[in-house]
Order: structure tokens, then sequence, then C-alpha cells
């Protein structure tokens, strides 16, 4: 019974997340990818496919704590390649442990996140506590400059409407203030992290279709993907906290196993 509710589920779902391994830096790491196919728009912060156009797929890859490759957008598109994706598309890279994803659902919207809290911050901060977080990123990753330290939060929203382009960036703006509701919420005294990212998407509008020009909180796919959103980063945010109580970083093993792989990591419970 419990099997085919998660069919019906998977069904109704506009987005199906696959998770797989690879092997690097000497330990198998995990990537989760959303092969979405023609027919969606996308505006987001990505290192690699960010901005706003038509994307096929979304790529968010766990990378290790020290990363200090220099050419994130270049790997990004190493690993779409041997995921066998082709096409435009989007890439978001974490240090958090992309197994611990947590997602959550509202009218249709769709709202997944990969939470690591590891350099909390506000976005205006002063110059001084400025600098010394930036340090502490980079040297928590390991990177030269700040603008090399992987995401820690990204999150992918997903509207299966077609919204208009306004509306679109509407949405992306909804999505952040949802976010740091849910920090908030959780306990946090931050807006974020230095280097979060976002994908939001949406459909592409067919032959006389009308685009849904908002994407405000109180729009009505704004309001959805809002509390998909804060259901999904609060999740992420309490369970952050607990694995932090006792974790020294993402466990890590030399080779792929067959638990690395995941047909679908929405099929579970939401958060």
């Amino acid at each position: 019974m419990n099997e085919e509710r998660a069919v019906e589920r998977a069904a109704a779902r506009a987005v199906t997340v696959r998770r797989a391994g690879r092997i690097e830096d000497g330990a198998c790491r995990h990537l989760l990818v959303w092969r979405a196919g023609p027919g969606w728009r996308m505006a987001g912060s990505g290192v690699l496919g960010g901005g706003l156009g038509e994307r096929h797929w979304v790529l968010n890859a766990q990378v290790r704590a020290g990363y200090g490759r220099l050419d994130p957008a270049e790997h990004l598109a190493e690993l779409a390649a041997a995921q066998g994706l082709s096409g435009p598309g989007t890439g978001l890279m974490t240090a958090a442990e992309v197994d611990a994803c947590t997602w959550a659902e509202d009218g249709g919207a769709t709202a997944l996140a990969t939470t690591g809290i590891g350099v909390p911050t506000w976005a205006a901060a002063p110059e001084a506590a400025e600098a010394a977080e930036a340090a502490e990123a980079v040297g928590a990753a390991g990177a030269v400059g700040a603008s090399y330290v992987p995401g820690t939060i990204n999150i992918l929203a997903v509207v299966p409407a077609p919204v208009s382009d306004a509306g679109l960036l509407n949405l992306l703006t909804t999505v952040t203030e949802a976010k740091v509701q849910a920090l908030l919420e959780a306990g946090y005294d931050c807006s974020g992290t230095p280097s979060d990212a976002v994908c939001v998407a949406v459909r592409t509008a067919g032959p006389g279709e009308p685009a849904e020009p908002f994407g405000g909180p109180r729009s009505l796919w704004g309001a959805r993907l809002a509390r998909a959103v804060h259901r999904a980063v609060l999740a992420g945010a309490r369970a952050d906290r607990e694995r932090r109580a006792e974790w020294d970083g993402p466990p890590t093993h030399p080779a792929t196993l067959p638990g690395c792989s995941c047909e679908d990591v929405l099929a579970g419970a939401a958060g």
C-alpha cells in the first residue's frame, strides 16, 4: 500500500530528483539531479547556468569541506556530462550533506533544500563582521577567494505553471523571504550564509497560453511556493542543528555503494 501511494505521489509531482555518487578527492561524493527536460524556464544564482532562460536540468553537487578548485562552473559541467545531462542546465554546489535534503509541496509547488549552516550571516552586516565572516567561510572551504566558497543552503523551487519574467523574478524574491522566515523560526540569528544559491523553475507558456504575472507571497503560486520553501528549509535547519551537535562533516566512504544511488529522493516523507 505504501509503495502504491509513493507511485501515485511521484506521478502527481512535477519533480523527480535522483541521487547518484561519484569518486572525488578520495571519497564517494553524492549529487542530486532533476532531469526536467524541455518546457521549463528557470531563474537562479547557480554558478553554472545561472540567470534567466530555458533550462533542461538542475544538478546540486556535494563537494568536500576543503573544496579548493578555482573553476567551479567547469567542474559542474564535468559532473553534468558524467550524468549524461545535455543542453542548457543549472549547476549548484554545496559542502552540506545532500542525502539530508528536505522537501515540501503545497498546491503543486515543490521546494527541495540542502541545508548546511556553517557560517550563518546577516546580509547587511557591518563591514568588520563582513570581513570576519568572509575569512571564516574561506578558511572552512579552503578556497582562495570568498566567491569560490561552495553554497551551503541551496534551494530548488518548482512551479508547474507558466509565469512571466517579472513574476519569475518575484518568485525568486519570495523564495528568499520564506528561507529567512524559516531560519528565524528555527532559532538562527541570520538571513542565510554567505554563499546560498537558489533556482526557481516554471513552465514555458504554450501558444496563446497566459502566463501568471505575479510571484509575490500573496499571489497564487507565490503563496504556495513560499509555504513549501518555508517547510523545507525549516526542517533542514532543525536537522542541521541536531547533526552538528556531534558532527564533524558529512560521512564519507572510499567507494560508491549500492545505497549511494536513489531514483527518487522525494518518494519519502516531505518536510
